[in-house]
């Protein structure tokens, strides 16, 4: 009887550990079947969503000069990324020199405003200009007049696209009462993100723009656009303290925004040919792949502030 009773016990054990593997299978299944789907490891995606969003929360609500350390953060490692994407399709980029002074736009422009950051762009663009005519001393580095003209161009695109549209966020947040519509911004802008991305995933039939991002789907965007008008609304009155009607003007033009954002960087990735603009953030790709919605949206939540308080 003991020796049954011993049987019966690890037959059990062997299929409660049989039942815990087949359950796990099933869940790698799904979610491997989900990361196929979407493009991403959803899960590291959502923990590194909540850990920025964390760190967002704290530099806006809490000190509104926090903000700018922690844009400023985001912007250098977006930097870091785009000009070694650049050199590695075969641009030489000046990555460091590119890195201070794009970095450096963000807190002159919060200091002293748009004159501080048009002064700052011109300065930037031309030392990184200045630095790459100066390596041509190294005859390694002389590869023909167009190829150096390409390395310049290619150094004030980093510029232009990632430190001076980061800018705005943080000459948006500079304002008073300029903080909420910062958050409001992203926040509006994740919510697009995410609701494009759960009725692409769900519905997702129609391609949006299969030869730039073969993932995106027109019903994805119709998810997105409802979504942020659901989003928009309750915003505007209780955030930004405009009539609800601001909300759906609000949702239309951060849905084009994003949309353009997103598409532009997948352009980008496409003429260099890789995946990922970076590999810093596990499930997002890199920080660029993560600004490439808001960054575009900063100048017109900028515009937007500009007009209602005119």
């Amino acid at each position: 009887m003991p020796k049954e009773q011993h049987r019966s016990a690890a037959e059990i054990e062997a299929q409660i550990q049989a039942q815990i593997h087949a359950a796990r299978d099933q869940i790698e299944a799904t979610r491997a079947r989900v990361n196929k789907r979407t493009g991403r490891d959803l899960a590291a995606a959502v923990l590194i969503a909540l850990a920025l969003g964390g760190g967002l929360l704290a530099s806006l609500l809490w000190v509104k000069a926090l903000f700018l350390v922690f844009a400023t953060a985001l912007v250098g490692f977006a930097l870091y990324e785009l000009a070694s994407a650049l050199r590695f399709a075969g641009r030489d980029v000046p990555r460091i020199p590119l890195v201070l002074l794009g970095c450096a736009i963000l807190p002159i422009t919060y200091f002293l405003g748009p004159a501080g950051l048009w002064w700052s762009t011109l300065g930037a663009i031309a030392v990184v200009a200045v630095v790459r005519l100066v390596e041509l001393a190294d005859p390694a580095t002389r590869r023909g007049g167009r190829a150096v003209l390409q390395d310049v161009a290619g150094g004030a695109l980093c510029i232009a696209y990632v430190a001076v549209l980061g800018a705005f966020a943080v000459l948006l947040t500079a304002q008073d009462g300029g903080e909420w519509w910062t958050l409001a911004m992203i926040i509006m802008t994740t919510v697009i993100d995410t609701g494009a991305l759960a009725v692409g995933v769900w519905l997702g039939r129609t391609k949006l723009a299969p030869r730039i991002s073969p993932g995106k789907t027109w019903e994805g965007l119709a998810g997105g656009a409802l979504a942020a008008t659901a989003a928009g609304i309750p915003l505007s009155i209780l955030m930004l303290g405009q009539e609800w009607w601001f909300g759906i003007v609000l949702a239309g033009l951060l849905v084009v925004t994003a949309t353009v954002g997103d598409l532009a960087e997948s352009i980008i990735k496409r003429d260099l040919g890789i995946k990922d603009i970076g590999s810093f953030l596990p499930g997002h790709g890199g920080f660029l792949d993560r600004l490439d919605s808001i960054l575009p949206s900063a100048v017109v939540m900028m515009a937007l502030f500009q007009i209602v308080h005119a």
